[in-house]
């Protein structure tokens, strides 16, 4: 008689078929930062071992691995699964694919939907990690896969960046909320306050006193040197005209010179660290080989992010699995008796993917005149709807 098992599961339309060994064991991981919990069921469910806990070390790696092997000493009859929570699920994944161990990361929205299963108000609650490992018994889940290194390293970089242009954003709306208290005219001077005129200005004379206190000819001079001949006597005068006759309050005067000058120095570094990463990443998009970057509006760093989101694209059967993998799918709002006309971004996705699917449609409306007009469509129709009173 054949050693093998054959369990048939039918979800609506679709029948799977799982062939396992007759000894299969199925351990669930419950990740957390610094301890993660498992427990170990068979084929019908009912525990074999427990839920117990061992540290995120290779002291609580090894004592995962005795209590499974204690079960069976051949790791290929067991299934081991866990939730790809955050980044601390990593090293235990990379640990046991080094053993040898067949390991499923599951999504913890799937998780999540079968958490209300096991919804019991007594002491007996199921631990997550048996409701892990019963996910991994029945078979119904999609899985996360780890990508490959260059793919992970890209990625890395690429969210370093989106984190250094945050804080960017970040330190500038600060210098702006100082500079309306001390200076609110300013912003009339320079069609961007943040470039390197007005940042040289700012940083050596943060408030309106100081600039008073300057004479003009010093004033254009400075201006004439930081500008490289853009602005002169003209601008100076304009620059002392308005800070003498501020409504800024002097009070927040001292305070705000310092943190400006404080915030400025960050803006300059962060722009600094921001230009070197992407030449970098620019350095590596061509191992990649994509072609993104031949579409007009995008450039090596957007595509970068794109790539190192996606990884391998082969792994999407169908444009609607991409699109709810970045989250721009719709939300479906549906029962027997009711089904939703305004349906929403899901949004439950990839933030970083779906940002740069944002970034890169914005583009496409600057460069490719058919996105151009059908942008141009679409807000026309928002644009009437809301004027009579439809909600947007």
């Amino acid at each position: 008689m054949s050693n093998k098992v054959k369990t048939v599961w039918v979800w609506g339309d679709s029948v799977k078929l799982f062939y396992r060994g007759s000894l299969m064991f199925f351990v669930g991981i419950d990740i957390a930062k610094r301890s993660h919990e498992a427990a170990v069921i068979n084929q019908d469910g009912t525990f074999k071992v427990k839920p117990f806990k061992f540290q995120n070390s290779t002291d609580g790696f090894n004592k995962l691995m005795e209590v499974v092997l204690g079960v069976s000493q051949t790791l290929s009859d067991f299934e081991f699964g866990m939730e790809a929570t955050g980044h601390y699920w990593l090293n235990l994944y990379c640990k046991l694919v080094d053993r040898g161990a067949n390991v499923h990361v599951v999504n913890p929205v799937q998780s999540d939907a079968l958490r209300g299963l096991y919804i019991r108000k007594s002491k007996t609650d199921s631990k997550d990690s048996l409701l892990i490992a019963d996910l991994i018994r029945i078979g119904r889940y999609s899985e996360t896969t780890l990508s490959d290194p260059d793919i992970i390293s890209l990625r890395e970089l690429t969210r370093q960046r989106f984190y250094l242009v945050d804080c960017v954003s970040d330190a500038k709306r600060k210098v702006i909320t100082l500079i309306d208290k001390v200076f609110p005219e300013y912003e009339q001077l320079f069609s961007d306050m943040f470039g390197a005129t007005s940042l040289a200005l700012l940083e050596q004379f943060p408030t309106p006193d100081l600039l008073c206190e300057i004479s003009t000819a010093k004033l254009t001079n400075f201006l004439k040197s930081v500008s490289r001949g853009r602005h002169g006597r003209n601008k100076a005068e304009e620059i002392k005209s308005l800070a003498s006759n501020t409504f800024g309050s002097a009070v927040f005067a001292a305070g705000s010179a310092f943190a400006l000058k404080q915030f400025i120095e960050q803006i300059e570094l962060l722009e600094r660290q921001i230009s070197d990463i992407e030449d970098y990443i620019a350095e590596l998009l061509p191992k990649f080989n994509s072609t993104l970057t031949s579409i007009k509006g995008v450039g090596s760093t957007l595509a970068a992010i794109i790539v190192a989101e996606i990884g391998d694209v082969a792994r999407f059967d169908s444009p609607e699995k991409l699109a709810a993998f970045a989250g721009v799918d719709p939300s479906v709002n549906q029962s027997v008796e009711f089904v939703g006309t305004k349906a929403k971004m899901s949004k439950r996705g990839s933030p970083y993917l779906r940002r740069a699917f944002f970034l890169a449609a914005v583009a496409g409306t600057m460069h490719n005149p058919a996105l151009k007009a059908l942008y141009l469509r679409t807000a026309l129709f928002w644009t009437a709807n809301c004027s009579s009173g439809l909600e947007h």
